[in-house]
């Protein structure tokens, strides 16, 4: 029977398997032919043309005639009652019925193939069948107790099954899943079957036909040869490609190298690479070895630079770790300290320190700026402190010695020398309760000085110009002293006139008052 399956030797079933397999279920038992006899059994079952009227009894297999005598025909066996069908309980119909897969349909032949088969063939008067091979006949087997026809047909369906292997295997040709053992399998196979056939039809068309599918199988052989070879060499020049990807990831290597995205890269090269041997055409060993070696290579130059790495970051982070206790230890042995100024600065060395150091590692880093920032809060927290402690005492200072400056400006204006020695005395009793004081907000210092210091030159320039009137030298430097004062007065009035700045213009008009006060002298 033909099959839709590979035409294989292992698939493919012999004259006589074929022949018995047909005769079951068409007759009620069979005789085992004696010694050198062939068995003929029924083949297909006839066209409804050639079949002979089926009563209710099933007709025995022909035993086959001896040399002696002819077999005797067996006796009809009675007919059996048929018995009734039984009634399926509900609890047989619950279940579901197992299921059996059916066999595949017997090809069926037209009349007219059959009769073509048949017109190279006869039988004789004893069934014996007989093909006629161009000029010669050849008996291919015996069919005794049976009209002619029914020999001839169940012969050319033999025929018939083997051309039908024949399109078969010609239709499997064209298959994209057909393989280059199969052909040269199916081929061998076939030969064997149609050299010397038990079957009646035109054997020489179909080993013709035989002949022009070695032909055409051999020409799919080169196809399919070409075929792997095209793909064997895509194969290969893809996994080349993986190949060097891996190679150049591995020669970048070097101090700027994202060690983790590109353990990622590899990762998914090794991946491509798996995917790759699954779902592409098997490669030569030889040239998968070679593939692979270079690969392997490229990861494991990989995987040693980044140990290496590994292991150099791991001696810095130690290194660094060591360095920033030492910093540690240091910032608590001066976190106490009241020496505001000299401590700031240590403080800031040691920051520096800190950034030059590098990290150890996230987590030992965190942990370490912790107990950095602890001590260093300590410091800057008590000098806050102390320092808002000191503004509110300079402001009381402020007020204090806004109050002395004012105390000292009401001594002026200081007209001769009487007056000037009294406001001496007065100025230095109020000097001494300024130093007394203590300091004030620095931006308040430049100008509270300058009015004290303003009140002292007043005094100072009527005790010079007394001594200057005595000094006997002092007429004749008088004239051209009295000159720079005039010029001197000119350029402070220009100055306080332009100045905006409250401050600055007052220091001005100190100094001028202190300038008139000379040139009082002087006259």
């Amino acid at each position: 029977m033909a099959d839709n399956t590979a035409i294989t030797p292992e698939n493919t079933p012999t004259p006589q398997e074929e022949h018995t397999a047909d005769a079951e279920g068409q007759v009620a038992a069979a005789t085992t032919p004696e010694a050198g006899q062939e068995q003929a059994a029924p083949g297909q079952t006839a066209s409804t043309e050639d079949a002979p009227t089926q009563s209710a009894q099933v007709p025995a297999e022909p035993q086959p005639a001896t040399a002696e005598a002819p077999a005797p025909a067996p006796a009809p066996a009675a007919p059996k009652p048929a018995k009734p069908k039984a009634i399926p309980s509900p609890a047989a119909l619950a279940h579901k019925a197992p299921h059996v897969k059916a066999a595949p349909a017997a090809p069926t032949y037209s009349q007219e193939e059959i009769e073509k088969a048949e017109a190279f063939g006869r039988v004789d008067e004893q069934g014996n069948v007989f093909v006629r091979e161009g000029d010669q006949e050849r008996q291919v087997g015996q069919f005794p107790n049976a009209d002619a026809k029914e020999a001839l047909n169940l012969y050319a369906r033999r025929y018939l099954d083997l051309k039908e292997k024949l399109n078969l295997f010609a239709s499997r040709l064209r298959s994209p899943k057909i393989k280059a053992h199969e052909i040269d399998e199916s081929i061998t196979s076939l030969k064997e079957e149609t050299d010397k056939p038990e079957a009646v039809g035109d054997l020489a068309a179909l080993r013709t036909q035989l002949d022009q599918l070695a032909e055409q199988g051999k020409a799919r052989k080169d196809e399919l040869a070409q075929a792997r070879k095209d793909a064997m060499a895509k194969a290969i020049k893809e996994r080349t490609a993986i190949v060097e990807k891996a190679e150049e990831l591995a020669a970048s290597l070097g101090d700027s190298t994202n060690w983790r995205s590109t353990a990622d890269k590899f990762r998914s090269l090794f991946e491509q690479w798996q995917q790759h041997q699954r779902t592409t055409i098997r490669i030569d060993k030889a040239d998968a070895d070679a593939l692979w070696k270079r690969f392997s290579s490229a990861r494991t130059t990989f995987n040693q630079a980044r140990r290496k790495w590994a292991q150099q970051r791991d001696a810095q982070r130690s290194e660094t770790k060591r360095i920033k206790e030492e910093i540690i230890a240091e910032a608590d042995q001066i976190k106490d300290s009241t020496d505001w100024g000299p401590t700031s600065h240590q403080f800031n060395e040691l920051m520096d320190r800190w950034k030059q150091a590098g990290r150890a590692g996230r987590q030992d880093d965190d942990a370490l700026w912790a107990r950095f920032r602890q001590a260093a809060d300590v410091f800057f927290n008590a000098r806050q402190a102390d320092r808002d402690k000191t503004s509110v005492n300079e402001r009381e200072n402020l007020t204090k010695k806004e109050a002395l400056v004012a105390k000292a400006e009401a001594l002026l204006p200081v007209k001769d020398t009487k007056a000037a020695k009294q406001a001496r005395q007065e100025l230095a009793k109020i000097q001494e309760e300024w130093d007394a004081i203590g300091f004030v907000p620095r931006d308040d210092v430049r100008r509270i000085e300058g009015r004290m210091d303003a009140v002292d030159r007043q005094i100072k320039a009527v005790e010079d110009a007394a001594w200057n009137q005595s000094d006997p030298e002092a007429d004749a430097r008088v004239s051209s002293f009295e000159q720079q004062l005039a010029t001197q007065l000119e350029d402070l009035d220009r100055r306080i006139a332009a100045e905006q700045d409250p401050a600055k213009r007052q220091e001005l008009e100190a100094e001028k008052a202190t300038k008139e006060q000379w040139m009082n002298a002087v006259r």
